[in-house]
């Protein structure tokens, strides 16, 4: 483990977050992605141990630790081969908690934030929509103030955690005559009457509920606004950077463990006399992948540090996801060659590995929208700010 960046307390978390999921999740997992649905009791569990609010100020039940924990955090729930249950954790920590943690009074924190770090509520974030996908200043989800209340209308989609979860953090639109100045961001429960969820049937990811959600008139008090109102696109863009890094560390993760396997299951595979690992074709595809996947953690570490000194990474963290996603499936593509016809066995975790890795370069913002923003940074010289 790289002392550049790992302490000796980051490396006994490892070891006991590794220890902590062997134990209490891979049991469960087969169950899960069967089912689509994780069973409440393991983020009660998750909750107890800390795993939650690793980012969390302790005043709202958090540890408030360095990133490098939020890293590991990342990095182990890859090794458990299930992306829908490492994203249905991530997305809650880190996609609701974080707008909670920056946006939200102390009321709402108290209400949403605590309870979230403790394992006892289940958060979203619902930004994407059906006909907007990557384009956040293009939503139609529209509050409307009236009184002392909002009146929303609307749908999300793509939305992880989006069926089961307790409370959501909700974008829309609460002057859509100012394009990306008119956004605000809310927060509300589950059960307020016109929220209606229906469960998206996915490719990869079983184990998550990925939902499409309605907002029929959903009245809720004006005091569940986050932040100020008309400043929900910074907000939004501000933790992009978070969000894209999470994945560019997924995916350097998942192609170690794929790695990793298929180096175990080739120094053991044996073809006309002698194990398949001896083959000169194969070696050197093999150090072709673990080549290109050092190089993405590497920078992916990097651009952690970065974040975690409070550096406004935009352009690093774009690139830690369009590089590390890419570099992933190509990987893991290349991993289950390695097991021939054993690589297509549901049996074998390349099979499943394969289907979540294919989410990398689509979910957080698609690469073609990624390639764009670096361009503008680039070669446009186009300067992103953070939110005031």
């Amino acid at each position: 483990m790289s002392n550049l960046y790992f302490t000796e307390e980051h490396n006994l978390f490892r070891e006991s977050l590794r220890e902590f999921l062997k134990k209490e999740v891979v049991p469960h997992i087969d169950k899960w992605e069967e089912t689509g649905r994780i069973e409440r009791f393991i983020w009660k569990k998750f909750g107890d141990m800390g795993y939650f609010g690793l980012a969390t100020p302790e005043n709202y039940g958090g540890l408030d630790l360095d990133l490098f924990y939020t890293v590991i955090f990342l990095e182990e729930m890859q090794r458990i081969n299930s992306g829908g249950f490492a994203a249905a954790m991530w997305a809650h920590a880190y996609l609701a908690m974080t707008h909670l943690n920056k946006e939200g009074n102390h009321e709402q924190k108290e209400k949403y934030l605590k309870p979230s770090a403790l394992g006892d509520a289940i958060g979203c974030l619902c930004i994407t929509e059906p006909f907007g996908g990557s384009d956040v200043a293009g939503m139609r989800t529209t509050a409307v103030k009236k009184g002392d209340t909002y009146v929303i209308n609307g749908s999300k989609t793509f939305i992880t955690n989006g069926v089961y979860s307790d409370y959501l953090v909700v974008a829309a639109k609460t002057n859509p005559e100012l394009g990306n100045k008119g956004i605000s961001i809310f927060v509300m429960d589950r059960d307020t009457p016109g929220i209606s969820a229906t469960k998206l049937d996915k490719l990869g990811w079983r184990a998550s509920d990925t939902g499409e959600i309605a907002f029929d008139n959903v009245v809720i008090p004006a005091s569940n606004l986050m932040g100020e109102e008309g400043q929900g696109f910074p907000y939004i863009m501000q933790h992009f950077s978070l969000e894209r890094l999470i994945m560019g560390v997924n995916s350097h993760a998942r192609a170690e463990y794929a790695l990793e396997y298929a180096k175990q299951y080739m120094s053991e595979r044996t073809a006309f006399g002698r194990t398949i690992d001896k083959f000169q074709a194969l070696r050197h595809t093999y150090a072709d992948c673990e080549t290109q996947m050092e190089i993405c953690k590497q920078f992916n570490y990097y651009v952690a540090k970065r974040l975690d000194m409070g550096d406004y990474v935009v352009k690093e963290a774009t690139m830690s996801k369009l590089q590390s996603t890419k570099m992933a499936d190509d990987v893991i593509y290349q991993c289950l060659q390695f097991l021939g016809g054993y690589g297509y066995m549901e049996e074998y975790p390349l099979a499943r590995m394969s289907r979540d890795s294919r989410l990398g370069p689509i979910g957080g913002g698609t690469s073609e929208i990624l390639k764009e923003i670096i361009a503008k940074m680039v070669i446009d010289n186009k300067d992103y700010k953070p939110a005031t």
